[in-house]
């Protein structure tokens, strides 16, 4: 089974089910998005879409309302095509303990989410992360997927990595490897079972050829659609790895045994 383990709502519906057709793809494990850049159609109006993700990656904004209403727009999706899609759902970042309990109740384990993300750290803030990796094991340690691209320095992924090693039971994806902090992130994760590599919207592609050579039962195949095309973001692991077994653990069998799918 192939599996795209990280991308995003895309509108309308029906494309996205086609770009998985297109690519070969069983089924995706869906997150929201607060923007839909695919809708744009022209330069500006990528931009006005895009300055909104920035806020919201920059902890500028962490907007409530979106994120519910994105929330109620994902289980729809999946609510649609239950045989295409799994979701992991969004939680704001901030809550306390009690009420990151209640989020994930009425948000998560509600609509039958298998995880929570994509977190959105702004850098020095990952640390307020550990309230939720808390939280995370009373619901059978639901994984979390968190973006370690840019703002999120060297530091920031220290932090990160060191509540995944506090909380050894919680599955901890780092999305987009590190960013250019790929290296030291796939050196560090190495010792760290629970940690897991997202291989999409990395650097370069030495980037996911040594983590797949280093790691690989612990990386995942995604396209981070509508940010990346499925097809070419399968072609390029295709064309990395050259053994089938190892091939098949990436493209699928790894997320869907984390995942128990």
């Amino acid at each position: 089974m192939i599996i795209d383990s990280h991308a995003h709502v895309v509108l309308p519906p029906e494309r996205q089910i086609q770009w998985m057709a297109e690519a070969g793809i069983d089924q995706t494990v869906l997150f929201t998005t607060t923007i839909h850049p695919e809708t744009a159609t022209t330069l500006q109006a990528f931009e006005t879409e895009l300055n909104i993700l920035y806020d919201i990656l920059n902890g500028v904004k962490n907007p409530l309302p979106e994120r519910i209403q994105a929330i109620e727009e994902l289980a729809g999706v999946i609510q649609a095509n239950p045989e295409r899609y799994i979701g992991f759902g969004p939680i704001p970042f901030g809550l306390s303990y009690s009420e990151n309990l209640e989020w994930i109740e009425r948000y998560i384990i509600a609509n039958k989410f298998r995880g929570i993300g994509e977190l959105t750290p702004g850098s020095g803030q990952v640390e307020k992360l550990e309230v939720l990796f808390h939280a995370a094991q009373e619901f059978d340690n639901l994984p979390l997927w968190v973006h370690t691209f840019f703002p999120l320095n060297g530091s920031d992924i220290k932090d990160l990595l060191t509540l995944a090693k506090r909380y050894p039971q919680v599955p901890t994806i780092l999305g987009h490897m590190g960013g250019m902090h790929w290296l030291d992130t796939l050196k560090a994760v190495k010792e760290i079972p629970n940690a897991y590599l997202d291989l999409s919207a990395t650097n370069t592609t030495i980037a996911p050829s040594f983590a797949i050579r280093e790691l690989p039962e612990r990386t995942f195949f995604s396209s981070d659609a509508p940010y990346a095309s499925p097809s070419i973001a399968k072609i390029i692991i295709e064309k990395l790895v050259a053994d089938r077994y190892v091939l098949d653990q990436v493209l699928g069998e790894n997320i869907a045994r984390l995942l128990q799918i």
